[in-house]
């Protein structure tokens, strides 16, 4: 069976006992110019994080093949910045070629920013198969996060991802010091594109951002996740992202009964992870098996 094809929806996905995991790499870090209030990768926030250029693809192949061994059946290459440009285009394009040629069995996930349908088909055409651009918040609350670009542009972005045939991974953060209808609304936004995927994250603060705390606690997060699976009841992959450890830690069991299917395993952007071997540990525990194959819908 073809585990690299073009929509997935993994086996027992709506069996609320199958997990899918889900890796991220950060192949080039804290570069970016745009002032988002939420992300340390901002070189305007000035945070204490590791920042380094495109890494090197032997590099990005070897940390692939450990996540593909630990269970990661989706695999997401990230760049710090606003969006794609022709040098980095090319960059994940041959990345994206040589873990397609190594790793044929991995599910391979760009996420660059802002993008044209010409860009993504050129991606498309050298093994990626879903682009992930959030929407982060709602149209009204986003000019309060972010002034350098709009939220439009970020939902012509995804547009642009569905024109080309690519699956579409699209979410938000929550806890930004965002009002509740502005939750309904980025939702209803997300609900509008008809995603496969959505990964939901939870802020975490950091003393270089300008926002100071995390306004949403685990009763919000866990209502988050249902609103979500009620207005995306077919959804294949809703996961819980960033913030999962600090929100949902202790009751990942809850995180999962209300509707989540999907956890990010290892380490995040810039911030560390659960150790890859005590997630699948506590997915054990509490009587889930990690998803190990897909099918096309």
């Amino acid at each position: 069976m073809n585990r690299n094809c073009r929509e997935l929806v993994y086996n027992d996905a709506m069996n609320s006992q199958t997990v899918f995991l889900c890796a991220i790499n950060n192949v080039r870090s804290g570069s970016c110019n745009e002032d988002c209030a939420f992300c340390t990768q901002s070189v305007r926030h000035k945070a204490d994080i590791r920042r380094y250029t495109y890494k090197d693809p032997s590099l990005v192949l070897e940390e692939a093949r450990s996540a593909a061994g630990q269970g990661a059946l989706g695999y997401c290459l990230v760049t710090a910045g606003k969006g794609l440009d022709d040098k980095c285009t090319e960059y994940i394009a041959r990345v994206a070629s040589l873990l397609s040629r190594e790793l044929p069995g991995l599910r391979l996930i760009a996420c660059n920013g802002t993008a044209t349908p010409e860009q993504l088909r050129h991606l498309k055409d050298h093994g990626i198969s879903s682009y992930n651009h959030n929407l982060e918040t709602s149209e009204r609350y986003y000019p309060s996060i972010c002034t350098t670009h709009s939220w439009q542009e970020r939902y012509a972005t995804c547009e642009a991802v569905k024109s080309t045939g690519l699956s579409l991974c699209t979410g938000g953060i929550f806890g930004m010091g965002e009002e509740p209808e502005d939750r309904e609304s980025l939702l209803q936004s997300i609900r509008s594109l008809s995603p496969d995927s959505v990964p939901l994250n939870f802020y975490l603060p950091n003393p270089a951002l300008p926002i100071p705390e995390r306004t949403i606690d685990r009763s919000g997060g866990l209502e988050v996740i249902r609103r979500a699976r009620s207005l995306m009841p077919d959804l294949s992959i809703l996961m819980v992202a960033g913030g999962r450890e600090a929100l949902f830690g202790g009751a990942e069991r809850e995180m999962f009964e209300a509707g989540a299917n999907a956890i990010v395993l290892g380490n995040y952007l810039t911030v560390s992870g659960e150790a890859p071997d005590r997630d699948r540990q506590l997915l054990e525990s509490l009587g889930y098996t990690v998803a190990t194959e897909c099918h096309e819908r």
